[in-house]
């Protein structure tokens, strides 16, 4: 999905160049500045959103177990942890449920500092925002706080195909494996060993079908973002995270993004996400959905 595409761009960031490894913003390029315009349209500080009553989030749709709608109401652990800031304000949470763009700079342009190209108006929070220090550097139009969790590469296999352990990427030279189209797995598994892998892959349009075609036994293993495979475990089916050789990023931090004119916001944001994640809130919000929470690298 184009989703994660945004996600794959940001981390393949880090390879720019030998410089980055050293400093982070060393290739530098001032961005462009928001356009003039409203404050009903860029966003709102914080003392406004108070007098308000409520604050907007921006979360991908249809996208389990992050975020999606079950009968008209809003679930997943990006919704429950947008509550845990809003609530920490003290104001309610409001959902835009968006369709990702072309990368995440798209994202973070059309829903956080500038707004789309027809209707509709910026949120004051993203959600599931890649954290990455060269593009942090890049990006000035937004602050990039509140990192809540580590997302990783991870691979779902049959216990009766694999009785003796989990494959590791090698084996899809002859055995099939589930990913999402277009995403990271897809991406890695394609382009591994000049392309050996490619004929064990089978594309599915999300990582649900990918998981419920292992789960039909369609095929013998799935890749993808551990907790999106957690999401669809069944029975008879495991999960491990084996060494994945030419990867350049297999796990990401993932946090907030908002407005750079702002700050009080972000700031107010991190802290409700520091304390939720002190006192065990946000791992519990990851228990309720039966997945695994792998704390943020702050």
């Amino acid at each position: 999905m184009m989703r994660l595409r945004a996600i794959f761009t940001a981390t393949l960031l880090v390879l720019a160049g030998p410089a980055l490894a050293s400093d982070p913003c060393a290739d530098f390029i001032p961005q462009p500045k928001p356009q003039n315009a409203g404050r009903d349209i860029v966003g709102q500080d914080i003392d406004q959103i108070m007098d308000r009553g409520f604050m907007t989030f921006a979360v991908y749709e249809d996208y389990p177990p992050y975020s999606w709608e079950e009968m008209g109401t809003p679930r997943g652990i990006d919704i429950d942890i947008a509550r845990i800031i809003a609530s920490d304000i003290g104001v309610d949470a409001r959902f835009n449920f968006i369709t990702a763009g072309e990368n995440l700079d798209a994202d973070l342009r059309n829903h956080i500092w500038k707004g789309p190209v027809v209707g509709g108006a910026v949120s004051n929070v993203m959600l599931r925002v890649p954290y990455d220090s060269a593009f942090n550097c890049r990006v000035e139009q937004v602050v990039f706080t509140g990192q809540y969790m580590t997302e990783s590469i991870a691979i779902a296999y049959s216990q009766a195909d694999y009785p003796d352990g989990g494959p590791v990427p090698a084996y899809f030279r002859i055995d099939t494996v589930a990913v999402e189209n277009d995403s990271i797995a897809d991406f890695y598994l394609t382009g591994f060993a000049g392309g050996q892998l490619a004929q064990g892959v089978r594309r599915y349009p999300t990582m649900q079908d990918a998981m419920q075609a292992l789960a039909d036994g369609e095929v013998m293993a799935a890749m993808g973002p551990l907790a999106q495979l957690e999401f669809g475990v069944v029975d008879g089916i495991s999960i491990h995270q084996p060494p994945l050789p030419g990867f350049a990023k297999s796990k990401w931090t993932l946090g907030t993004g908002s407005h750079f004119a702002y700050r009080g916001l972000s700031y107010s944001a991190d802290d409700a996400i520091l304390a939720a994640l002190s006192d065990g809130r946000i791992a519990a919000i990851f228990e309720s959905y039966g997945l695994t929470h792998q704390p943020p690298d702050r």
